[in-house]
């Protein structure tokens, strides 16, 4: 009910169990599948191995209560493009479609920082699952790189990036929204965004997920 009221989404199937979800993306040959993961005979990651092998211009984002390493990382290891826990809201659910029908990855905030705490090897904080809101406990922002990244960094930053690109990389290593990165810097969100489309150009990633993975690969992010 909540996808038919989405504006640009039709859709054209529902399915009761992976089995018949595969049975359905061969019939009607959709764009995007909304995969559940826990379902009687055939679940959400078998499905969805299934449907990537056969079907590969069919994108799947995984919709799920259970955001836990058993559940994660078989399920992108099986081919899912997008993740999100059910309490994502609407314009989160179609930010995640066009996302993976424009070839980038839908991943919720917290799910691309548990799989930079998975990279770095720090363990999750199980009492944090969403985004800290911009507050007077979150560090005021900062004019520049020597108060929130590691030191030495803003001496050479790799593939030219600027101090400030390279800020606003950290943040969504984070888990930050572009809202969250604007309400931090105190810049406007077109700026973020222009900002973000600099520094994946310049560093060749299509997705926030590669940013998160790129930024721990050279230590960008106020955690190294």
């Amino acid at each position: 009910m909540l996808l038919g009221l989405l504006p640009g989404i039709e859709v054209v199937g529902a399915a009761a169990d992976g089995d018949e979800a595969v049975r359905l993306v061969a019939e009607l040959a959709p764009d995007v599948v909304l995969m559940d993961l826990r379902m009687p005979r055939c679940d959400g990651v078998e499905a969805t191995r299934r449907i990537r092998a056969g079907h590969p211009g069919t994108e799947v984002v995984v919709l799920t209560t259970y955001a836990d390493d058993d559940s994660l990382f078989p399920a992108l290891r099986a081919g899912a493009r997008g993740y999100l826990t059910k309490d994502a809201g609407a314009e989160e659910i179609a930010r995640a479609i066009a996302d993976v029908r424009s070839g980038a990855a839908g991943l919720s905030p917290q799910v691309q920082r548990r799989l930079l705490e998975s990279l770095s090897g720090q363990p999750a904080d199980p009492q944090r699952t969403d985004p800290q809101p911009p507050g007077p406990e979150r560090p005021p922002a900062r004019a520049g790189l020597s108060d929130g990244l590691p030191a030495g960094l803003s001496a050479g930053l790799p593939d030219g990036l600027t101090a400030r690109e390279a800020e606003v990389l950290a943040l969504i290593a984070e888990g930050l929204s572009n809202a969250e990165i604007a309400a931090e810097l105190f810049v406007s969100p077109s700026t973020v965004k222009t900002h973000i489309n600099n520094l994946f150009a310049k560093t060749a990633v299509r997705d926030r997920a590669q940013a998160v993975a790129y930024a721990y690969r050279h230590g960008i992010s106020r955690s190294s």
